[in-house]
């Protein structure tokens, strides 16, 4: 019977991974094309977020800010969006937010050193938070889009059928999985098979070559901050539905941070299957260790383990191994 509840508990831990893992796609896709992990990707998520369901209940934008400045007291435009028509308003949003990225920061910035791309996106990251609490207010909210919620009864009673024990597994974990599938077979082949994929790795190795040989710059930043928004878009989608949106959404790009030195910094595949193993072994350790050592180590485990994976592999289970020449 121990053996069986650790294997829910291994399966729960694979089902939390995928979530990291979606977070951690959005900042291989930008470091991919800029070579800068950009700080802002979790704050992203929650602008997407809270414009998702301000856009479903039609909220009236920046209504705080009209009923101070100029009394304009209108919180609500009387209407409901359809969750489908909300995602996909919230995804136009998105490439908008790319394109004032490019157009009023990353044009700036050609052939800077990483460290000034990877402080823009710092300052980045709190305007987009502060505009999120100007735009839609800073309480928590409610995210429905009709996602299946609660213990999938079809696994309890297959598992329960087979095994003698029903696995507890929330059903929206299981479409998380899903999602992140289909993601991740869709930008390994964009990245691997198109033209727009070649063009975007030629950027992140040096901006002045790229454009030397006839890349436009601004086209490929627009298109990989609008991708990194759309998957901003789909893990807010996930996270704000199992947890409310709130700031703390945003802080989930603390936890993506481990997954990357794990899976490598430049591999969409590393980015799942390094959450995969976070997920999972945060889970594993807590049951088997935490007692031991009092608990709460779900929150100090990934740190530990992608520091051990610096030591040892800095590059990352799937990353490039880059040698520079002095």
């Amino acid at each position: 019977m121990e053996f069986l509840y650790a294997s829910e508990i291994l399966l729960n831990g694979l089902m939390a991974g995928v979530m990291y893992s979606l977070v951690a796609l959005g900042f291989v896709l930008i470091y991919k094309a800029s070579g800068v992990f950009n700080y802002a990707q979790g704050v992203l998520a929650l602008f997407a977020a809270m414009t998702l369901v301000g856009i479903m209940e039609g909220r009236v934008p920046f209504a705080h800010l009209l009923g101070a400045v100029f009394g304009i007291h209108v919180s609500s435009f009387g209407w409901t969006v359809p969750g489908a028509v909300a995602i996909l308003l919230t995804a136009l949003v998105m490439v908008g937010v790319a394109i004032a990225i490019e157009k009023l920061v990353l044009k700036h910035l050609v052939g800077q050193e990483p460290i000034i791309l990877f402080m823009a996106t710092i300052g980045l990251a709190w305007f987009l938070e502060g505009l999120g609490d100007v735009m839609w207010g800073a309480d928590v909210k409610v995210l429905d889009v009709g996602l299946p919620q609660g213990i999938s009864e079809t696994v309890e009673t297959l598992t329960n059928d087979w095994l003698g024990y029903g696995f507890f597994i929330d059903r929206l974990d299981i479409w998380a999985a899903m999602i992140a599938a289909v993601l991740v077979a869709a930008l390994v082949g964009f990245s691997q098979y198109t033209k727009q994929g070649r063009a975007m790795r030629a950027v992140a190795d040096d901006h002045q070559a790229a454009l030397s040989v006839g890349i436009s710059l601004q086209f490929i930043w627009i298109m990989v901050w609008s991708i990194a928004g759309f998957v901003a878009l789909v893990a807010g989608i996930m996270w704000g539905t199992k947890s409310g949106v709130q700031f703390s959404l945003s802080l989930i790009a603390l936890k993506a941070l481990p997954v990357l030195m794990l899976g490598g910094f430049t591999s969409i595949p590393g980015a799942i299957v390094g959450g995969l193993i976070i997920g999972m072994g945060e889970k594993l350790f807590e049951y088997f260790i935490g007692p031991m050592v009092g608990g709460a180590t779900e929150n100090w485990f990934a740190y530990v383990l992608a520091l051990i994976f610096l030591v040892f592999r800095p590059q990352g289970l799937f990353g490039e191994r880059i040698i520079e020449r002095v």
